[in-house]
């Protein structure tokens, strides 16, 4: 089989081309991909060239890991029938053409068990469900504190927000330099860093990928207080001992979803406790991926930007 994909070659050397397809092995489903998202943490420090060492990496790669679409073929036992729709978390079944990610492409193959079921409404919105999952992920668990501080009004840092909220926390206050990105729905406060005095929360989740923040955040918390490391960062990180000492600072790293967090995450979509309205401000045909890409990565005001496969051959 054959399929159309977006093909990063390089650093900001990137193409729609066609690519040879794996054949599925017992359990592969294959899936026709309507909808993929574009990261604008892992995937643009790849397209810049700047993604650290990493399990996996290096090109040519097909990119994407939000990515939502409809079973074209699935074994009776996966559980899947032809038209069902998933989101699915990218693949690798691009014979030599790395498939980290591997979920901006027209078709892919990929293992049953990494299809996720979703609501047939659920359109571009679907491929939204892994970083939604993530903001899950970060703060699930009897062990974890809702954050009080939010930093960076993106799409991750927005779906925490609205998270805090589904979990019966008081609305956070978030952190935004850009003005574009300070407007909210009114249901928790954006404002500048500049504008807030506040020097004792308890918990701050970094959504950012800034790491140079780390020694404001430090002495912003209370004694005993947590900061927790939300985003991407391609930089060695680094603080000053002394304020952390004096506050007995916790550092925490947030990894990515697992399934656990995407069941719950798809349950809190379906019973309309979590809303994903208003993420995605830019789409594109992926017959535009090269500038649609660029735009991702380089316009502000493009929060989430999502490419439409469904008129790519």
């Amino acid at each position: 089989m054959q399929t159309t994909a977006v093909l990063l070659s390089g650093p900001k050397d990137l193409s729609l081309d066609s690519i040879e397809l794996n054949a599925p092995a017992d359990g592969d489903v294959v899936i026709d991909i309507t909808h993929s998202g574009i990261s604008t943490g892992t995937e643009k420090l790849f397209w810049t060239g700047e993604m650290p060492p990493f399990p996996g990496m290096g090109y040519p790669l097909v990119p994407g890991y939000e990515a939502a679409g409809e079973i074209m073929q699935a074994p009776a036992e996966s559980g899947f029938k032809v038209g069902d729709r998933v989101f699915v978390p990218g693949a690798n079944c691009f014979g030599n053409v790395k498939g980290l990610f591997g979920g901006a492409s027209r078709r892919i193959v990929t293992q049953a068990e990494r299809a996720i079921r979703i609501d047939p409404e659920l359109k571009a919105e679907g491929a939204l469900l892994a970083l939604a999952a993530t903001a899950r992920h970060a703060m699930a668990g009897l062990d974890k504190a809702l954050p009080d501080l939010i930093v960076g009004h993106g799409t991750l840092g927005r779906l925490l927000a609205r998270l805090t909220i589904a979990a019966g926390g008081p609305p956070p206050t978030v952190w935004e330099i850009d003005p574009d990105r300070q407007v909210s729905d009114g249901s928790y406060p954006v404002i500048n860093p500049e504008a807030d005095d506040k020097r004792d929360y308890d918990c701050i989740y970094d959504a950012s990928g800034n790491g140079g923040l780390l020694n404001e955040l430090i002495s912003r918390i209370c004694k005993g207080g947590e900061i927790v490391l939300v985003g991407f960062y391609a930089e060695p990180l680094s603080f000053a001992f002394p304020p952390a000492f004096m506050r007995e600072a916790r550092l925490r790293v947030a990894s990515e979803w697992t399934a656990e967090d995407m069941v719950a995450t798809r349950q809190l979509i379906e019973c309309n406790a979590l809303s994903l309205d208003g993420l995605i401000t830019h789409r594109a045909s992926a017959v535009r991926a090269e500038s649609a890409y660029q735009q991702a990565f380089e316009d502000p005001a493009c929060l989430k930007m999502i490419l439409d496969w469904r008129d790519v051959a």
